[in-house]
């Protein structure tokens, strides 16, 4: 009987592989950053990162690594403990405030990571009588929250706001007390930014709260940093907005709800995650009020973001590559073949390019790609040479 078990892990492991689908992780031997040296085929090399969620530049940044250094010398390594028992401390709270402030809320309270408050955000809110309607794209945290929770489920297609209304109207036929649109301010296999605009004033003709996942936003979407809603102008009407701490906003780990204080409180009495996972260390709070501080005043960084985004993709799109339109600094190169999009990838390390293919399951079947993200501390230089990368690897594949 064990055996059979082991022999069914090993077949499907041995069907991952046939397919093109098997998730290799690589070794980085040096800090996080746009080059970073790497683990490839036994011998150390420098490679350009193009696929990091470090949107800002800021993960190997000397002022937050300083202030994380500072703070360990004063608060210690580790909580070992959970918030309510002795694990706060009062820069988990100034943290705290500290976000809540800048996205503009109320309050905000911190998680292990945005996956544990997406996963605890929705059974302490809502019970049987309440309805969750979810774009079929949201993030798996969000779907694995909602499976946790006893609302009734509606899903819309992907921004499509006629499904949106639709699916609305059922859970009014249905009896729904309350109602949460939930959705990804950008959807980040492919870029695409929520139509926030639209989903805010649909949830006000219907009566509805309105939650974002704005992960791959903030720090640098919006006026000043604070995220999808800003950017499309709808910061003041998202009830909750979930976050993290492990992309732009210094890429370390960790993640946080914010809204309303009384939302607030309740998830820290009820948020299962939050109650019984242990509490952030002083490090990293100590580098995230630096972090914020810089990101704050990070106008500079944002502009040059975009500026090597633009870069980027008109010269890729020069080149006859299959991009995913849009704006966000997330690029995805289609490949559709989940097998070419590994042989890319691999053949693009050896030309000193670090990216990542994606493919099933995490895309649909078909949908393989190389999804490229853009960071501030890159240099035209930099850009220019992945861009002549990609076009000697994709001429040799067969792309171009």
């Amino acid at each position: 009987m064990r055996q059979d078990f082991y022999d069914r892990v090993a077949a499907t492991l041995e069907d991952i592989r046939e397919a093109g689908l098997e998730k290799i992780e690589r070794q980085i031997t040096s800090a996080q950053g746009p080059v970073i040296e790497v683990d490839h085929k036994g011998q150390r090399k420098k490679v350009l990162n193009f696929c990091a969620n470090n949107y800002l530049g800021l993960a190997d940044n000397p002022e937050i690594v300083a202030a994380a250094k500072a703070t360990m010398d004063e608060y210690g390594f580790g909580m070992a403990s959970v918030r309510f028992i002795c694990g706060t401390t009062d820069l988990h709270r100034r943290v705290e405030k500290e976000i809540a402030d800048y996205l503009g809320y109320e309050d905000s309270i911190l998680f292990a990571a945005c996956f544990d408050a997406n996963g605890g955000v929705f059974e302490p809110l809502l019970e049987a009588d309440d309805a969750i309607i979810s774009d079929a794209l949201n993030h798996a945290s969000i779907i694995d929250g909602v499976r946790l929770c006893k609302a009734k489920r509606y899903r819309f297609a992907n921004s499509d706001m006629s499904d949106l209304r639709r699916q609305l109207e059922k859970a009014d036929l249905d009896g729904a007390r309350t109602k949460l649109i939930v959705t990804d301010g950008v959807f980040s296999m492919d870029g695409y930014i929520a139509k926030l605009d639209e989903i805010c004033a649909i949830a006000d003709e219907y009566g509805a709260l309105v939650m974002v996942d704005d992960c791959h936003a903030t720090g640098f979407m919006g006026p000043h940093g604070e995220g999808a809603p800003a950017h499309c102008g709808v910061a003041a009407r998202v009830d909750i907005l979930t976050g993290t701490l492990g992309k732009a906003l210094g890429g370390g780990m960790g993640g946080y709800i914010c809204a309303s204080k009384e939302v607030v409180h309740l998830l820290r009495n009820r948020a299962r995650p939050y109650l019984f996972s242990n509490a952030l260390p002083p490090a990293l709070l100590g580098a995230t009020l630096k972090t914020l501080e810089l990101v704050r005043d990070g106008g500079h960084l944002r502009e040059q973001l975009f500026r090597n985004a633009g870069r980027f993709r008109a010269q890729m799109t020069e080149a006859g590559f299959d991009l995913l339109p849009g704006e966000h600094p997330i690029i995805p190169i289609m490949i559709y073949d989940a097998k070419k999009a590994g042989a890319m990838a691999a053949a693009l390390m050896d030309e000193g390019v670090y990216v990542t293919a994606f493919s099933f399951p995490v895309v649909p079947r078909e949908k393989a790609r190389i999804r490229t993200q853009m960071c501030a501390a890159h240099s035209d230089e930099q850009v220019d040479q992945a861009v002549e990368a990609f076009i000697k690897v994709g001429k040799s594949v067969g792309v171009i």
